[in-house]
């Protein structure tokens, strides 16, 4: 399989370029120059295959190039063999709404899916080049720990994690801070998330720094990252037996649901995917009227979701704008100018797959306390979000998206029932664990400095 930039698709680039670099030297995204598209038989062949193998399935498909089906396999078992479930995902009940809970694996939340498998990948190309990588990454509060948890202690491998400081959950940031491994530094910048990221996507655009520290990214833009998550569309589909089902994502940086629209690209019967958005609603006012200009972010009770603009949403305008990747580049251009209004006719490209409801902070407490009083289940207040849309739109056979243990936001649960869920156990030691984090300013240069003075 090929890929190409979302801003230039005459260049052809192989996984091998697309899973190390992350994100374009142009500053477009990768996306396959074809994709494959399941025949109603094939996708009969798939039903019945456990998690395991059908993740080798459908990610050797984009990989071959990269790694053999049998050694992909392999690393597939070791990535989840830390998970809590078995079959990595569990499919639960909440009412007349079911929950795809994603969060059973190290570090508690849906990040980890992809993530323990990205760092097994990167050991694995590393084990056949005689390199070493600087692994350079933004988080809303989840990724940063999935990120370290899955790379910390591997050779030739340092990664740098970029918090917005003071704007994650304690435990969020505990799950990052207090890993003693030498090759995890913990940045805490003082901005928030899209100023993290920002930094982090300058640092990859002067070339002259990112090829002389042999920078790589893991946020959620990273190609691998997106075929790991297909997974779970498939895998539910197939348990739900269904003719077609919905799924309600709770997002920010738009990954997540991106990877549930590759899935239906490929031929899985998927009917509406929901963007379930907190506060920060630059997704739901994109979808729901065309309005894409970003606003101040603020901060909410659903952290991860604390983001304006949506770096995987690129790959959708790419698609919807007939796979131009001129026209991709100068609506980008729009979005850096904060001038970007969706045309008629592309919204209503968009809205033949995407639904979207926005849930505030009110109402987010009130479904994890309603929720926690008829279901005795605690929801994540990400979850509840994704809850709160399914609901507010009354979507047929929907499914939504639990992105993260309840524990990891003791503040919020506690505000919502007067209770607080715990940390599963052998996740306690981190309440008593000492920290360590350097804070920056929201300077790109700071932190080129910061990083070059570490790897020396």
């Amino acid at each position: 399989m090929k890929y190409i930039s979302t801003r230039d698709n005459t260049k052809e680039y192989n996984f091998e370029q697309v899973f190390i670099k992350g994100l374009a030297d142009d500053g477009g995204l990768y996306v396959p120059k074809t994709l494959k598209k399941f025949s109603a038989e094939e996708l009969i062949k798939l039903k019945n295959l456990n998690y395991n193998a059908l993740s080798t399935e459908i990610i050797s498909l984009f990989s071959e190039d990269f790694i053999s089906k049998e050694e992909l396999s392999s690393l597939i078992n070791k990535s989840y063999s830390t998970f809590r479930e078995k079959e990595v995902v569990k499919i639960s009940n909440v009412g007349e709404i079911k929950l795809l809970e994603l969060f059973h694996g190290p570090t508690l939340a849906f990040k980890d899916v992809a993530m323990q498998l990205i760092g097994n990948l990167y050991e694995y190309y590393l084990s056949k080049n005689n390199k070493k990588i600087n692994i350079v990454v933004a988080t809303s509060g989840d990724t940063g720990a999935a990120a370290i948890d899955a790379i910390k202690g591997k050779s030739n491998l340092n990664i740098f994690v970029l918090h917005p400081n003071k704007r994650i959950s304690s435990v969020q940031r505990k799950l990052m801070t207090t890993v003693e491994e030498k090759n995890v530094f913990n940045i805490a910048i003082d901005g928030n998330f899209d100023d993290c990221q920002n930094i982090v996507k300058q640092m990859f655009s002067d070339l002259k720094f990112s090829k002389s520290i042999n920078m790589s990214g893991v946020n959620s833009i990273n190609w691998a990252r997106i075929i790991a998550q297909s997974v779970y569309y498939f895998y539910t589909y197939f348990k739900l037996n269904k003719e077609s089902v919905s799924f309600s994502v709770p997002t920010g940086n738009f990954g997540d649901v991106f990877a549930g629209y590759i899935s239906k690209k490929m031929g899985l019967p998927i009917d509406k995917f929901i963007v379930a958005t907190n506060e920060n609603d630059i997704l739901y006012r994109a979808i729901s009227k065309g309005d894409y200009i970003s606003k101040k972010v603020k901060e909410t009770i659903s952290p991860s979701m604390d983001i304006q603009l949506a770096s995987n949403f690129e790959r959708l305008i790419y698609y919807i704008n007939n796979s131009n990747s001129e026209i991709t580049a100068d609506i980008m251009k729009k979005i850096k100018e904060n001038s970007y209004q969706i045309d008629k006719s592309s919204l209503e490209i968009i809205q033949k797959d995407f639904l979207s409801e926005s849930c505030n902070k009110e109402e987010t407490l009130s479904i994890i306390k309603k929720n926690y009083e008829e279901n005795d289940k605690i929801l994540d207040p990400h979850t509840a979000v994704g809850v709160g849309a399914a609901k507010k739109l009354s979507i047929k056979d929907c499914v939504v998206l639990s992105t993260a243990h309840p524990s990891k936001f003791p503040d919020a649960i506690n505000l919502a029932i007067n209770k607080s869920e715990k940390l599963p156990q052998e996740l306690e030691y981190l309440l008593d664990k000492d920290e360590n984090f350097e804070v920056l300013k929201n300077n790109t240069e700071e932190v080129k400095q910061f990083i070059k003075k570490r790897i020396k």
